[in-house]
C-alpha cells in the first residue's frame, strides 16, 4: 500500500487592522497596501452597499420615516448620518440593522481574498475597529496617525466638517491614545505621500518577511 503523502496546511494571509481618527488618512494608507499586494476590506464601502439593499431600507424607512430618503427612494446617507450621530439610541438601532449585513460581506470577501494566491496581506479598513472588537480578528494592528490640526484641515475640505463636529466624531470613537497603545505599528501621515508610502512599505514588509513589488 503506498505511503500516504502529507499536506502541507495553507499558511493564512496576514490581517492588518488600520486604526487612526477621522482624517488621519487610513483610506490613503489602505490604498498604498493594495497599490504593494494587499487586499483591502473596505468597511465604509460594504455599508455603502447594505444601504441599497430593499430590505435595509424598508427597516430604515419603518425606524426614521421618508425624510431620510432622496426622491429616487435612496437613503441620503448624509440625512441619516445627521440624525444618527447626535442620538447614541439611533445610532445603535442603524448599527443593528446595517451590521449583521456588514460583517456577512466582510467575511465573505477575507474567504476570497485568502484563497487569491496574488494577495499578500488583507488589510481591514474599519472607522470603529476596535469598538466593534474587529481587532481580535485581525494579527496586527496599524495607526494611522496626523496631528489634530491637520485633520481637521482634512475633514473640512473633503466634508464640511468643522472643529465642533470632529471634535463630536472623535468623542464618539474610543481615544486615539488608546488605539496608539494598542497597535503595533504606527505610520505618520503628515509629510506628504512618499514619506507615508515609504512607511507604509516597510511596515508591509516587516509583517510579511517579504518585500513588496
Amino acid at each position: 500500500m503506498p505511503k500516504q503523502q502529507k499536506t502541507t496546511p495553507q499558511r493564512l494571509k496576514p490581517v492588518i487592522g488600520l486604526l487612526g481618527g477621522p482624517g488621519s488618512g487610513k483610506s490613503t494608507a489602505a490604498g498604498l497596501f493594495a497599490e504593494l499586494g494587499c487586499a483591502v476590506i473596505d468597511a465604509d464601502q460594504l455599508a455603502h452597499d447594505v444601504l441599497l439593499n430593499d430590505a435595509v431600507k424598508d427597516q430604515v424607512r419603518e425606524r426614521w420615516g421618508g425624510v431620510v430618503f432622496d426622491e429616487a427612494g435612496q437613503i441620503k446617507r448624509s440625512a441619516l448620518g445627521g440624525i444618527v450621530f447626535a442620538d447614541p439610541a439611533a445610532l445603535r438601532a442603524l448599527e443593528a440593522i446595517i451590521h449583521p449585513r456588514v460583517h456577512d460581506g466582510r467575511r465573505i470577501e477575507r474567504q476570497q481574498h485568502q484563497a487569491d494566491p496574488e494577495v499578500m496581506a488583507i488589510v481591514e479598513d474599519c472607522p470603529l475597529l476596535l469598538e466593534s472588537d474587529l481587532n481580535k480578528q485581525c494579527d496586527v494592528l496599524v495607526m494611522i496617525d496626523a496631528p489634530d490640526e491637520l485633520r481637521l484641515e482634512r475633514v473640512r475640505a473633503t466634508r464640511g466638517w468643522d472643529a465642533e463636529e470632529l471634535k463630536k466624531r472623535d468623542q464618539q470613537q474610543i481615544p486615539l491614545d488608546t488605539k496608539r497603545q494598542a497597535a503595533e505599528y504606527v505610520i505618520c501621515n503628515d509629510q506628504g505621500l512618499a514619506h507615508m508610502r515609504e512607511q507604509v512599505r516597510h511596515v508591509l514588509q516587516s509583517i510579511t518577511h517579504q518585500t513588496p513589488s
